[in-house]
């Protein structure tokens, strides 16, 4: 049983799909090492991610292990109607499609926990925060739950702190084989794809204003400074500023940036960090747009709601004229503008993402009873895992530690 937009996109999925995997050696190996054992077998594994051709992968490679797999979109328009065909006509049960309502995203969600899953995968953890708060789902037995990405990190972490947390789950985006590359390399060009899709200008010579020095906007600032953008970088962590500052990059606050700048991209995971304060301050033809999970960084209700007159000037541009003349142009309509208006994440970075999901899936299903209800790292050796697995994949070969290295190492004199 599966909800898609069209279901003869499935061929052109199917294309997609395969490309994919062939740019995805570390979780493809991962999949075939464990494929005889069927891991997964008799187990419901309930999953909440953008619906994406490297997403199609780790599902399909969740099946071939055994697993009942049932799917919905992190996003309601992430998901990439073709791969979501394709992902039907596997067996796979998957509701999900571009455009979804809120209602509709929600009643996604609602769909997938029915089939009573026995683990999650989430992207954001609206579905771990569905099964925890939701009284209809309070009675599902589940045995621990995942989650991919910062946003998602933060709320369950909320949830752990008020002590409601009903199962453990494992902060997959605190790998480093995740964060270290999928945040900082995976983000950055995705970004820019996706600002480029939906814009079609010159970066060089343009100020670009990134909000936040995580390592996702560590990622966006090196590739936009690549292109010869003038990054100026906002932040509220000291630590983070001052690292921005020696990388070279100008740091201010939003209050300042939102007068110069000319592109303005938020990378932070929190909410009100453009404002309308900021908007009304920028210069005409000034773009805004968001990478963060939730489209709650730039006020993009504001851009939306109180203009006075909005249309889509482009595919995912939509160009707001603001009560004082100015036109703001805005992508991706505030969400996430490298997997709305591009396609994401590249599939070399997202192999070893999901390499630590299905590792970790795993690692929860063979220790779940002497696990605690408790938001915890992903186990050391499964990153270590990933990181030979990947260097392997690539062709990368490092040296070993001698004999009198580890002597040396554990001496004292």
């Amino acid at each position: 049983m599966s909800k898609v937009k069209d279901r003869k996109l499935a061929k052109q999925g199917k294309l997609s799909y395969e490309w994919a995997r062939s740019h995805m050696k570390i979780l493809d190996n991962t999949i075939m090492r464990l494929k005889k054992s069927k891991p997964f077998k008799g187990i419901t594994l309930g999953f909440c991610l953008h619906i994406t051709k490297e997403t199609s992968v780790l599902l399909t490679g969740a099946k071939e292990l055994g697993a009942k797999v049932v799917a919905c979109g992190a996003n309601p328009l992430s998901t990439q109607d073709d791969i979501a065909a394709f992902l039907a006509s596997q067996g796979i049960h998957i509701y999900a499609w571009a455009g979804e309502t809120a209602k509709e995203y929600d009643w996604c969600i609602q769909q997938v926990l029915n089939h009573k899953p026995q683990i999650l995968t989430d992207d954001g953890s609206d579905m771990n925060i569905k099964a925890h708060f939701d009284k209809k789902y309070r009675s599902l037995k589940i045995l621990g739950a995942t989650e991919e990405t910062t946003a998602g990190v933060n709320r369950i972490k909320a949830v752990e702190k008020k002590g409601k947390l009903r199962f453990p789950v494992i902060s997959v985006n605190e790998a480093y084989t995740k964060y270290l590359f999928d945040n900082r390399y995976g983000t950055g060009q995705s970004t820019v794809d996706g600002y480029l899709r939906a814009l079609s200008l010159l970066f060089a010579g343009k100020r670009v204003v990134v909000a936040g020095y995580g390592w996702v906007g560590k990622g966006v600032a090196a590739r936009t400074h690549g292109m010869g953008c003038k990054v100026i970088i906002t932040e509220v962590d000291p630590i983070r500023a001052l690292e921005a500052h020696m990388d070279g990059h100008d740091v201010m606050p939003m209050s300042d940036a939102a007068k110069i700048g000319d592109i303005f991209i938020t990378c932070t995971g929190m909410t009100s960090v453009i404002r309308k304060e900021h908007i009304n301050k920028m210069k005409d033809g000034a773009i805004v747009g968001n990478v963060g999970h939730f489209d709650v960084e730039a006020d993009a209700k504001y851009l939306l709601k109180e203009s006075k007159s909005v249309r889509e000037v482009r595919p995912n541009l939509d160009e707001c004229i603001l009560k004082n003349g100015k036109k703001i142009y805005l992508v991706g309509q505030g969400r996430v503008a490298n997997l709305v208006a591009a396609e994401g994440h590249p599939p070399e970075v997202m192999a070893q993402s999901f390499s630590n999901q299905i590792l970790s899936i795993l690692h929860i299903l063979k220790n779940h009873k002497k696990m605690k209800n408790k938001v915890i790292p992903v186990p050391n050796q499964i990153d270590e895992q990933v990181a030979k697995d990947a260097i392997k994949a690539m062709n990368v070969k490092i040296d070993k530690l001698t004999k009198e290295q580890l002597s040396y190492s554990e001496s004292w004199t």
